[in-house]
């Protein structure tokens, strides 16, 4: 149960280092449009893809609050 409890926490370090791997490498993704519209100022870019990390981190920590409620019968909500 510890395991699926870290896997919340290790998707945040994950998308911190998409960022940082994206931009050291140049490769295309969310991590360097993120480093280019910074430096370009271009806030609504900067917006969306904040909206888009927040999203996918609060679906990942719903799933995981979801999977420990099924492997724990001893928690209720």
């Amino acid at each position: 149960i510890g395991e699926v409890v870290q896997l919340g926490v290790e998707v945040a370090i994950v998308i911190g280092g998409v960022v940082v791997t994206e931009s050291v490498f140049a490769i295309p993704g969310l991590g360097r449009l993120t480093v280019d519209a910074i430096l370009r100022r271009d806030y609504p870019v900067i917006q969306g893809i904040i909206l888009v990390f927040s999203g996918a981190y609060v679906v990942v920590n719903l799933v995981v609050d979801m999977l420990y409620t099924v492997l724990d019968p001893r928690i209720r909500y």
